[in-house]
């Protein structure tokens, strides 16, 4: 599929790039935290939303472009949209003033793990698709 290493290399930058980033905006001490960061530009914009979510759209573009809709492939896609239709559903029922505990139930601290787990999963799931 990619026949240049230095593209390889790029690619998998680019990705760990982006989840660092979608990290670090949405950082927070807590669980609930996090989806008060995600309200926050829910409110400004749903395109903004959508634009600060790029992991999504640049997966979308690697499967298209490298011409990869393998198993692992598919499943980072799918992945990411669920977590952005979860997390949207979440800020539509804060914005109808409903109760997001009866969905989340506990408040989870988050700590480094958690914050930054993404940054080795998704592009490290990108790297075996590749495979």
């Amino acid at each position: 599929m990619i026949h240049n290493l230095n593209t390889f290399y790029f690619l998998i930058i680019i990705f760990i790039a982006l989840e660092l980033f979608e990290s670090n905006w949405q950082k927070a001490d807590r669980f609930y935290g996090v989806i008060k960061n995600n309200y926050t530009v829910y409110k400004k914009s749903i395109f903004l939303f959508f634009l600060l979510n790029p992991t999504f759209i640049f997966s979308i573009y690697l499967a298209i472009s490298l011409n990869n809709y393998g198993f692992l492939m598919n499943m980072i896609i799918i992945l990411k949209f669920v977590d952005i239709s979860f997390r949207l559903n979440l800020c539509k029922k804060i914005d109808n003033n409903e109760d997001i505990s009866t969905l989340i139930p506990i408040d989870i601290e988050y700590n480094l793990v958690y914050r930054y787990i993404n940054v080795l999963i998704y592009p490290g799931t990108f790297f075996l698709s590749l495979l």
